[in-house]
């Protein structure tokens, strides 16, 4: 039972995260539910980004690969390498959804630095970084989530619920908490992260707007590309782990 009002607890914690605000929203009524409509525009751009770059890049696939095809074949070869050394052999069919997200959120954190969404007016809030909100990290943590536990149940069957008795039953509540525990360290990581470096940038522009903010735009293209590197591995590790039913 305290396993059980745990587990409660920690989605209810989740669901409470979705709510949290830095700054002011612009909101949407879709039916019943208020959505974040700054959110879905930020995301809706880098979505069309990715699938523009990939047309343009590949309307003329050669043999020899040049220019774009060239650059987006490499692309795809890394985030095969990800996945094959932290899955294994059956990498193959996971390589699209590691690569979807590695994508998007290496676009989406670029994009809260190289785009001027602060020119655009909404009639409230401002736009930002898709990962510079909570809701958008959460969802992809929560994604992870069912692909892990898909990857278990479709490779063992039911047999997978028998990892949280290993090595011994004593550790059950721990195991129960660890699948808990991924999605919130996944979202607040990649969330704090974004969001520390763009304040770190508006506050920098507006004390110093000539020259100090520039290497910290820099730094934070660096930090930006290794939290989505981090993020893919790790949800590929995760994916990896519940298949072969190892810690």
């Amino acid at each position: 039972m305290n396993v059980l009002s745990c587990s409660i607890n920690t989605l209810n914690g989740l669901y409470d995260i979705s709510g949290v605000e830095v700054g002011q929203h612009f909101y949407w009524k879709i039916g019943g539910f208020q959505v974040h409509g700054q959110v879905l525009i930020t995301s809706w751009v880098v979505i069309a980004i990715l699938l523009g770059s990939a047309t343009l890049a590949l309307r003329n696939p050669q043999t020899v690969p040049t220019g774009g095809q060239n650059f987006f074949e490499y692309v795809l070869e890394f985030i095969r390498d990800v996945s094959k050394t932290q899955i294994g052999e059956e990498y193959g069919p996971w390589v699209p959804f590691i690569g979807t997200m590695f994508l998007f959120i290496f676009v989406s954190n670029w994009s809260g630095a190289l785009l001027p969404w602060k020119i655009i007016q909404l009639p409230h809030g401002e736009l930002a970084a898709p990962t510079n909100d909570i809701n958008t990290t959460v969802a992809l943590a929560l994604l992870t989530s069912v692909a892990y536990f898909y990857a278990g149940l479709t490779k063992k069957g039911l047999g997978y619920f028998g990892k949280y008795i290993q090595p011994t039953p004593i550790l059950l509540p721990i195991n129960i908490l660890e699948d808990f525990t991924k999605p919130l360290s996944l979202s607040f990581r990649l969330f704090g992260n974004i969001l520390a470096d763009e304040l770190v940038v508006v506050v920098l522009v507006s004390l110093v707007p000539s020259v100090v903010p520039i290497p910290v735009m820099f730094l934070g293209l660096f930090t930006s590309g290794i939290q989505a590197l981090i993020f893919a591995t790790l949800a590929a590790a995760y994916i990896g782990e519940s298949m072969e039913g190892h810690h």
